[in-house]
C-alpha cells in the first residue's frame, strides 16, 4: 500500500471509469493487493491461504500508509494513484479504480495493519473495516514498516456465490498463474505463498524473466531459455520504448498445451491474440506437431499509448501500434533463437576453462588443438565448428570452442535449405516439360496454387512446365512433384521440398562438404531445430567431458591459477 495521499476521485472522473472492479474470486483478492504492494514499492511479497481458501493475508515491505490514508482507503472511488480525466490517459500504476479495497468489504471482512516507512511514525495502526468502508475498531499497533491486509469470511454473506467457486484445488492453480504472471512481469521481488501451513510457492528475485521461469517449471534450466532486451521506438513516440522476450529453445523447452504463451504490457500480464498468433507463427516450424512454446513477452511503452479502461480484471486493453510491435516481436524471435555468443551459455565459463588448460599445455601435461580455444573473444570466435569426422554416414563431429558437437547432418541441411526456399520460392521453366499422369482435379488446383504452370496433355496426362528450381535436376521430380499435389498450403509445401533435397543420411561427406553443411546451418534462423522440429545438434561441453572423465585436477589451486 502507499503512502502517498489517499483522496476521493471527482465525479468526473469516476463516471469515465467505464471497466469498475469486480472481486470475483480469492484470486481476484490475491491480484488486487499483491498489486497494490507493488504500487508500495514492495521487495518481498508474502501471501498466505487458509486451507478453503476462505480468508487470505497479504504481507508487503512497501512504503505503507499513514493513518489519515487508512482511514478512507476503503471508501468508495479513493486512490493515490490518479487525481484527474488526464491521469486516466496516462496510467502508471497497477492499480487506478480505487475500487477493490471498498469492493472487498461488500464481500467479506477486511483489515489492514500499516505503517509508513518514516521513521517519525513510531508506531503502525490496525483498522477493522465493515461493509462500505466505514471504520468498525481503529488502535495503534507495533509492527514494522509496510501493510498487512487481510480479507476473511469471503463471500460468507452469499452462499450461492461461494457454492459457485471451483474447487479448491482449481481455484489454487488460478491463485499460482495470478502470482506466476505477476511475478514475470516484476522480476526483482521475492515471493512466498503459503497454503495452511505449508509453504506452497517460493520465487527468488532475478535480474530477468529468463531466472524465474525456471522455478516456475522445475523441469527445465535457465540455459533452456533465451533473454532478448530490444529498444524500441513507436511511430508517433520519442520516448525510448523496449520489448523483453523470454523463450524456450525449440529444441528443449516446449509444452503440450499452449497456456505459457504470455503477453505483458507496463508491468501487468494482458491478454494480446495478434501478438500471441505472431510468436506461435514464428515457431511454427521449430517445434514438433501438438506443442507449443514457452514464451514472455513484456512491452515496455508510453502510457498515453495503452487505455486500461477496457475489462474489470484489467485483462484486455486498448494498445496501439499493433503491427509495429508485431514486426518487433518477431524480430525479437529471430534474434533469440539464432546462433549467438549470448544463446550459448556455457562460452563464459569455460573461457576460464580454456585459460586452465592453455596453462597446463605451457607445462608439458598435453597438446591442445589452437581450433579449440579462440584467440579473440568475438562472435565469429564463439561460433566457430569445425568439421573433424563423420560417424555412421549421419551424424557430423564438429570441434567448437566450448567442447565437441554432434550434428546429424540430413536435418541440418533441412533446415538450411528450408529457410532458403522460404526467402526466395524460385520456380523455373522445365523443358521438356515433366509428364505426370492419373491427377486428380485436387492434384491439379494444389499445383496451380503452388505457382507451377501445369496443362492438360492428352488423355488422363497433365504438363508440367514449370517447377522448384532446387528439385530440378534430382532423378525423381517426378515424385516430388506428385508430393506436393498432395495438399497443403505453400509452407507445407517448402518443407516437403527442402526434405526430399536435404542430404540423406548413409550419405558419405568429404570435410569440405561437412564444413559447408555446419557454416550454411549455423547461421539459419533457427539453427536449434528442423522444420518439423526434431532437434538438430547434441553439445557435449568441456565442462562435462572434464567432469566425466574426473579431470578436476585441472581447476586445482595447486598449479598457481
Amino acid at each position: 500500500m502507499s503512502s502517498n495521499c489517499i483522496e476521493a476521485l471527482p465525479d468526473s472522473v469516476v463516471k469515465q471509469i467505464a471497466a469498475g472492479e469486480v472481486i470475483a474470486s480469492p484470486a481476484s483478492v490475491v491480484r488486487e493487493l499483491a498489486e497494490n504492494a507493488l504500487d508500495a514499492k514492495a521487495t518481498r511479497v508474502t501471501i498466505s491461504l487458509d486451507p478453503q481458501l476462505s480468508s487470505i493475508r497479504v504481507v508487503d515491505n512497501g512504503e505503507g500508509m499513514s493513518l489519515q490514508n487508512l482511514r478512507c482507503c476503503a471508501c468508495p472511488h479513493t486512490t493515490s494513484k490518479i487525481q484527474s480525466f488526464a491521469d486516466l490517459q496516462k496510467i502508471v500504476s497497477l492499480g487506478f479504480r480505487g475500487e477493490a479495497l471498498h469492493s472487498m468489504t461488500q464481500i467479506a471482512s477486511l483489515e489492514i495493519l500499516s505503517r509508513p516507512r518514516n521513521w517519525e511514525e513510531a508506531v503502525g495502526y490496525r483498522i477493522q473495516y465493515g461493509k462500505g468502508g466505514q471504520i468498525v475498531s481503529e488502535k495503534p499497533i507495533a509492527i514494522a514498516p509496510g501493510t498487512i491486509v487481510t480479507v476473511s469470511d469471503i463471500f460468507a454473506d452469499f452462499p450461492a456465490r461461494r457454492h459457485a467457486l471451483p474447487k479448491v484445488s482449481q481455484q489454487l492453480k488460478t491463485i499460482q498463474k495470478t502470482v506466476y504472471e505477476i511475478a514475470l512481469s516484476h522480476p526483482g521481488l521475492t515471493w512466498q505463498v503459503y497454503h495452511g501451513q505449508r509453504l506452497w510457492v517460493h520465487l527468488s528475485p532475478g535480474e530477468t524473466p529468463q531466472q524465474l521461469l525456471p522455478q516456475m517449471l522445475p523441469k527445465y534450466r535457465e540455459s533452456d531459455f533465451q533473454y532478448v532486451c530490444r529498444e524500441a521506438t513507436t511511430p508517433e513516440q520519442g520516448g525510448q520504448s523496449y520489448l523483453e522476450l523470454a523463450v524456450g529453445l525449440p529444441d528443449r523447452a516446449s509444452r503440450a498445451q499452449g497456456d505459457w504463451i504470455k503477453t505483458a504490457v507496463n508491468g501487468r500480464c494482458v491478454r494480446l491474440p495478434e501478438l500471441e498468433q505472431t510468436i506461435i507463427s514464428g515457431l511454427i516450424r521449430t517445434l514438433p506437431r501438438d506443442r507449443y512454446p514457452i514464451c514472455w513477452l513484456h512491452l515496455h511503452t508510453n502510457p498515453s499509448l495503452i487505455d486500461w479502461n477496457r475489462h474489470p480484471a484489467k485483462a484486455e486493453i486498448y494498445l496501439r501500434h499493433l503491427n509495429y510491435w508485431q514486426e518487433q516481436t518477431a524480430h525479437a524471435l529471430n534474434e533469440a533463437l539464432t546462433f549467438n555468443p549470448s544463446s550459448v551459455p556455457e562460452t563464459v565459463h569455460n573461457q576460464r576453462v580454456g585459460e586452465l588448460i592453455k596453462a597446463q599445455e605451457a607445462q608439458g601435461s598435453y597438446q591442445l588443438s589452437d581450433r579449440l580455444v579462440p584467440e579473440e573473444d568475438n562472435e565469429l570466435s564463439i561460433l566457430s565448428l569445425s568439421a573433424i569426422a563423420q560417424v555412421h554416414n549421419t551424424y557430423i563431429i564438429a570441434e567448437h570452442p566450448t567442447g565437441i558437437w554432434l550434428i546429424e547432418q540430413h536435418i541440418a541441411h533441412e533446415r538450411l535449405l528450408y529457410e532458403q526456399l522460404e526467402d526466395e520460392w524460385q520456380l523455373v521453366p522445365h523443358d521438356p516439360p515433366l509428364i505426370l499422369n492419373q491427377l486428380s482435379q485436387q492434384q491439379q488446383r494444389q499445383l496451380e496454387r503452388l505457382g507451377l504452370e501445369i496443362d492438360a496433355f492428352g488423355e488422363q496426362m497433365w504438363a508440367v512446365r514449370t517447377v522448384p528450381k532446387i528439385l530440378q535436376a534430382r532423378d525423381d521430380l517426378s515424385d516430388a512433384i506428385l508430393e506436393l499435389s498432395f495438399g497443403g498450403d505453400l509452407q507445407t509445401a517448402q518443407v516437403a521440398t527442402a526434405c526430399r533435397s536435404a542430404i540423406r543420411n548413409g550419405t558419405p561427406l568429404s570435410l569440405s562438404q561437412m564444413q559447408e553443411i555446419l557454416d550454411g546451418w549455423k547461421r539459419t534462423r533457427h539453427p536449434h531445430t528442423c522444420p518439423h522440429g526434431r532437434p538438430i545438434y547434441l553439445s557435449l561441453e568441456e565442462t562435462s567431458l572434464a567432469k566425466f572423465f574426473r579431470r578436476h585436477w585441472v581447476i586445482g589451486k595447486s598449479h598457481g591459477i
